[in-house]
């Protein structure tokens, strides 16, 4: 049986030597999501056979695993999940299967798994470029709204720091007042794992900005890298009542990331109607399709 450790603030250094050198855009795999998201997934890790494997406490009860992370044997590893699940007596759910890793599966396993992707789950890439720019013809709206902004009001851009955290929760609490946080399970789980982020700013590496109008916050964002060349836009919070607050932060932040960061994560729709509409306006590059393959039979 594999031992998995519980992840935590002092995992960082570990975990994240195999994800940022790895090729995986997932969301779900910035350590910064890992940690904060914690009191959901019930988050471990394990290093099996030279490969970071992570998993989640699934919905169902059991565990899903992301695909390995690392230069070892995939196959190997996953014979062992496998095992793993089999001793378990639960079903075998793996994350994370990109088209090429399902042909290899099916090579390996031709009759073991079945395999299943949520559109609601989908993560959005854009290329920071285009986000930071807002050139050509299809960020026509986006600039007229960041140009409006910035006609209207007179705004100051702030990097998110210690400093300014506690205002940014208060204003977070006022946002969340006005979208129904009562009545919305999403938007308190959020709020939970968003205080924790901001309350360990330093420690998972976080980055963000904060946008004032006449001294007062009208916007503010931050996440973290999910590889060496992108990132993961977690969170992003503005006062709809500031017509171009949310175009504005989003541009302003993009323009200042590192330009290692070809891309930008930045996170599902959750099948949220105005969600979607307002990604999808964006133009993302790509959507990544996180496809699980499911091994249903616990002795099959």
């Amino acid at each position: 049986m594999i031992d998995f450790k519980p992840i935590g603030l002092n995992d960082k250094k570990q975990i994240t030597s195999y994800l940022l050198p790895s090729e995986e855009k997932d969301c779900d795999l910035s350590f910064a999501n890992l940690c904060s998201w914690q009191f959901i997934t019930e988050s471990s890790y394990a290093i099996v056979e030279k490969q970071l494997v992570i998993r989640f406490r699934h919905s169902t009860g059991g565990h899903e695993y992301f695909m390995p992370q690392g230069k070892g044997c995939l196959i190997s590893v996953i014979d062992i999940l496998v095992k793993q699940a089999e001793a378990e007596d639960e079903p075998l759910y793996l994350r994370g299967c990109t088209p090429d890793l399902q042909k290899k599966l099916e090579q390996y396993y031709p009759t073991l798994f079945e395999y299943r992707s949520d559109r609601d789950f989908f993560d959005y890439i854009y290329l920071r470029q285009n986000l930071a720019e807002l050139k050509g013809k299809n960020y026509q709206p986006k600039r007229n709204h960041v140009n409006k902004f910035r006609k209207e009001y007179s705004y100051s851009y702030q990097p998110l720091s210690l400093e300014n955290i506690s205002a940014c929760l208060q204003f977070e609490s006022e946002w969340c007042i006005k979208h129904g946080y009562i009545e919305n399970e999403n938007i308190r789980n959020e709020r939970r794992a968003l205080t924790y982020a901001l309350h360990h700013f330093d420690e998972l590496g976080l980055v963000g900005a904060v946008l004032y109008v006449e001294g007062k916050i009208v916007a503010f964002t931050f996440g973290a890298p999910i590889n060496y060349n992108t990132f993961g836009v977690h969170y992003e919070k503005a006062d709809i009542s500031i017509d171009g607050a949310y175009s504005a932060i989003n541009q302003e932040f993009a323009s200042r990331l590192p330009e290692n960061f070809v891309y930008l994560n930045r996170e599902e729709d959750l099948g949220i109607t105005g969600l979607r509409k307002a990604k999808l306006s964006y133009h993302p590059i790509s959507l990544l399709e996180k496809t699980r393959a499911i091994k249903i039979s616990c002795h099959g």
